[in-house]
């Protein structure tokens, strides 16, 4: 039997990764694994993205951050 040694992550916690990684530029890596997770990955992805666009921040722009 597999154990799972990662630590769990809220919902909140999952939307607010995507976020996270909009602002950054970063790629979209949702997890595979869990479909919820990756929908809520999903979601704060686009949110992020969105948010991004619509302060001037692209991903050629350097020092483009923001708290989430």
């Amino acid at each position: 039997m597999e154990q799972d040694v990662s630590p769990r992550l809220t919902d909140e916690d999952w939307l607010n990764l995507g976020k996270a990684d909009a602002w950054a530029g970063r790629p979209k890596t949702a997890p595979e694994e869990d479909p919820q997770n990756a929908s809520l990955y999903d979601l704060g992805y686009s949110e992020g993205s969105v948010e991004r666009s619509r302060s001037g921040c692209t991903t050629a722009s350097r020092g483009c951050s923001q708290s989430v």
